[in-house]
């Protein structure tokens, strides 16, 4: 199993004392926020070290998706929405550092971050596609009654083309017809069956990936459909992936190394030691017996 990334070093709190002691814009200006400064150093958060599948576990606020950010944007890789950026988050990416290994261009170039909006956007669009599929389906059902019903004869070559069309829907029943001239009506697909395939589709091989909470929109099959694809894309399609989640059955994954972020010091946990997941433990064992 391959690591792209080895470690990644975030500010000091002596390096972040003397940039916000000597940057002219505190001295000009009064910022309500210096964020992401200051926001890990009190957690004594210096340096994470990744492995093929690295967690980052925390409640909402803990920095999961602030982690992805830096990381991304330290490595310049990929990202299909654009985010938030503070005024002083790329004077934070500039402080870090990161170790890689068999870094390359084309490593760099295949990497991406893939956040929550990447997926709704891209259901978004399957909606928008439907629609139109809807739309045109309308205008083929107007379409094929007009034809089917009609006489036609051919009076020059000019007229072959509609003569094949006229043909066509007269040998054809209405669902035959429509199915073989509209694209695949997406819609067959669930919003989660939709998500898993955004997934499928854009992690390729040999690339790192940062996943920020990619459970949203999966059911829980789905999401253990998600664990087979990550488990087999790094075992054996030299796939890195670091990612951001609470789901019990994406921390489950074997070998894999666990930040909880909840904790000061952050520490590396079992999955089976979060706080998330002993709840869904717990409460599934008050209502054993009710399975």
């Amino acid at each position: 199993m391959t690591v792209y990334l080895d470690r990644f070093s975030f500010t000091s709190p002596v390096d972040e004392d003397n940039f916000l002691s000597n940057d002219d814009r505190l001295k000009a200006t009064c910022y309500s926020t210096v964020y992401p400064f200051m926001l890990f150093t009190h957690r004594e958060l210096e340096e994470l070290q990744f492995e093929p599948v690295t967690f980052l576990y925390g409640g909402n606020g803990s920095g999961k998706t602030t982690i992805l950010n830096v990381i991304a944007e330290r490595l310049k890789i990929q990202r299909g929405t654009y985010f938030n950026k503070s005024n002083f988050f790329d004077d934070y990416v500039n402080c870090c550092e990161q170790r890689t290994k068999n870094w390359s261009f084309s490593i760099q170039k295949d990497s991406r971050i893939i956040t929550s909006d990447d997926v709704f956007d891209y259901m978004l669009d399957v909606r928008c596609v439907n629609e139109k599929v809807d739309s045109r389906r309308e205008d083929m059902f107007e379409e094929y009654i007009d034809t089917k019903y009609s006489t036609f004869q051919m009076k020059s070559l000019e007229d072959y083309e509609k003569l094949k069309k006229n043909n066509s829907i007269k040998r054809s029943t209405f669902s035959k017809y429509v199915k073989g001239n509209l694209m695949r009506n997406i819609r067959e697909q669930s919003n989660g069956e939709s998500a898993f395939w955004f997934f499928t589709e854009n992690i390729k091989e040999n690339a790192l990936y940062l996943l920020d909470e990619p459970e949203n929109s999966l059911s829980a099959g789905m999401q253990l459909k998600l664990v087979k694809f990550i488990e087999d894309s790094a075992r054996f399609f030299n796939c890195q992936f670091i990612i951001a989640t609470h789901s019990p059955f994406l921390l489950s994954i074997k070998e894999s190394k666990i930040y909880d972020l909840d904790r000061t010091p952050i520490a590396v946990k079992k999955w089976t030691e979060l706080e998330n997941v002993r709840n869904y433990f717990e409460f599934f064992k008050a209502h054993e017996e009710e399975f």
